[in-house]
């Protein structure tokens, strides 16, 4: 409901009331006189809620006169000549949401897309509005509509979907430059959704899905190189010191027999390995001893073990006893 609606019914009224109460006084002394002005009343009353207007804070009235425009008037309280004057529109001059989509539209690389959008805009010059185009809001609309369109042809299906600000921005410039000559400021452009086709969403999954397995692959691929590498070092250092490699080989026996109920298998080789890694230690503490000096004096020879002497399971009787 328009905001002068209240104050040109209490005129209409006011001015009614007033002619009447006049006719009333004026019926006895004559009744034509009375008629006559209860009608100039009523005339009177028309005109003055026809003259009177009441814009809200945000409005703005386009008045002609004579079919000429007159000028802005707004907002609050202003008055106009019935007849010669006429408000041919009121103006919000707040900024208005308008929705818009571009229904199947095919990309650059020839991609079926659905996409919505939103446009925030404003009416900045109302004489524009109201005299160079028929109607602004659906005009801004179509002008909008037909500028995503545009866009959405000339882009592939990656920018849009990754380069949402950018394609904002441009349609942002083309839309208000449009919109200008009408004294409408674009403010905005916002794309809300981005729809494509069931199949190609599904083939994008999977090439995504592709693509990270890829991914994990060459990771685990350069892992392995680099624990390959540090073996080859270990290996390095391993060969100039045999014993820290049966020191490491014990360790892990020693790690692995931590664990309650644990058994562990370990080939007679590796333990001769291992023996043979004590003995290396034990001669090279023994040289260590020599070179300061603080040998150890020799030990007693051990006695050579008798030579045994076979017997001859046949004969029963021992060599050399013929």
């Amino acid at each position: 409901m328009p905001v002068d609606t209240g104050i040109k019914t209490l005129v209409f009224l006011g001015t009614l009331l007033v002619g009447a109460v006049v006719a009333v006084v004026l019926y006895p002394v004559s009744a034509a006189l009375a008629y006559i002005f209860a009608f100039a009343a009523f005339v009177l009353a028309w005109m003055l809620s026809s003259a009177v207007r009441m814009l809200a804070q945000w409005e703005r009235a386009v008045i002609l006169q004579l079919g000429r425009f007159a000028g802005l008037r707004g907002p609050g309280l202003f008055f106009i000549v019935p007849v010669v004057q006429a408000v041919s529109r009121v103006i919000d001059l707040r900024t208005i949401t308008s929705t818009f989509n571009a229904k199947q539209t095919i990309t650059a690389d020839t991609v079926p897309v659905d996409i919505d959008a939103v446009l925030f805009w404003r009416v900045v010059d109302p004489e524009k509005a109201i005299l160079e185009v028929q109607d602004y809001q659906s005009s801004v609309g179509w002008a909008a509509q037909t500028a995503l369109r545009d866009v959405v042809g000339r882009s592939t299906l990656a920018d849009i979907l990754s380069g949402r600000e950018k394609l904002d921005s441009v349609l942002h410039n083309i839309i208000d430059s449009r919109t200008a000559p009408w004294g409408v400021s674009v403010e905005s452009v916002e794309i809300r959704d981005v729809v494509i086709p069931a199949a190609l969403q599904d083939a994008m999954s999977r090439q995504a899905q592709a693509e990270r397995e890829r991914q994990a692959r060459i990771i685990l691929g350069e892992s392995e190189t680099q624990v390959a590498a540090k073996f080859m070092e270990a290996a390095r250092l391993y060969e100039q010191s045999p014993t820290a490699l049966h020191l490491r080989a014990m360790n892990m026996l020693y790690e692995g027999m931590k664990d309650k109920g644990s058994m562990i298998i370990v080939p007679s080789s590796a333990l001769e390995t291992m023996n043979l890694g004590a003995m290396n230690m034990a001669q090279l503490a023994q040289a260590a001893q020599t070179a300061q000096g603080n040998a150890a004096p020799p030990s007693a020879p051990v006695p050579a073990p008798a030579p045994s002497v076979a017997t001859n399971p046949v004969d029963g009787y021992l060599p050399g006893n013929i």
